[in-house]
């Protein structure tokens, strides 16, 4: 017979049925009309941007800049935005002028960075609309402009030995510019308010993985199936 040790197999049976159970109750749209997954995977992204909402502190560090200019030349990746970033350029107070894909951007770098920051964060806040009665441009559209123009504009400025100002320029595409745009439509939630739930998927999960991996073992064991020790073979 197959089975060596009923007790164990039933064990690993009930185990393994119970584990199956639970995974066909994850799967069922029991989360507000969502799965388990898709409910765990859009908490996390909540809790992800309410942890990164550094805007606040990127403006401080950028209000520094405020009254020194810049003078460079940059391509952006695509013609498409050139029209787009004259625009949002001209309205920040700067001056731009284009050839191809190719723009010429002097100014006040602060000022620069205020509209960049002001825009993003309005997109972090689910504001697009605002963000599009700027400009007459679509809010995520303006996001990728701003990413497209300060971008290139990071090697440029430390070209010019302009350290600090590439510096902080690429902190507006990391901290600012890249979560207002990656995590548009999510609404915000502190790890601190949703701890419970948090503690418990951690758990759950631990659980669930050693769930499954008993059940296994003890279907093997109810079978015969085990790993010993191998003997060590001694020489003659």
């Amino acid at each position: 017979m197959l089975v060596r040790h009923k007790s164990y197999f039933n064990t690993g049976l009930i185990l393994a049925l119970t584990f199956l159970g639970v995974l066909i109750l994850i799967f069922s749209p029991l989360f507000d009309g969502k799965n388990g997954l898709q409910y765990a995977d859009d908490l996390f992204n909540k809790l992800s941007k309410g942890s990164s909402y550094f805007i606040p502190m990127v403006t401080e560090n950028a209000n520094r800049f405020q009254g020194q200019n810049i003078d460079l030349t940059v391509k952006l990746s695509d013609a498409k935005y050139v029209e787009k970033a004259v625009k949002m350029v001209v309205a920040a107070g700067g001056q731009i002028g284009a050839k191809d894909a190719e723009v010429k951007v002097s100014g006040d770098l602060g000022k620069l960075l205020a509209a960049a920051l002001r825009d993003s964060d309005s997109m972090y806040h689910n504001k697009a609309d605002e963000v599009a009665s700027r400009y007459g441009i679509d809010g995520q559209e303006v996001m990728r402009v701003w990413w497209n123009l300060f971008t290139p504009m990071v090697k440029e400025l430390q070209k010019q030995k302009k350290i600090g100002e590439a510096n902080i320029v690429s902190e507006t595409i990391r901290r600012a510019i890249e979560p207002a745009y990656n995590f548009f439509g999510i609404e915000a939630q502190r790890v601190v308010d949703k701890a419970f739930t948090v503690i418990f998927l951690l758990l759950f999960y631990v659980a669930y993985t050693m769930w499954w991996g008993y059940a296994v073992y003890y279907l093997f064991d109810g079978i015969g199936l085990t790993m010993k020790k191998a003997k060590v073979r001694k020489e003659v």
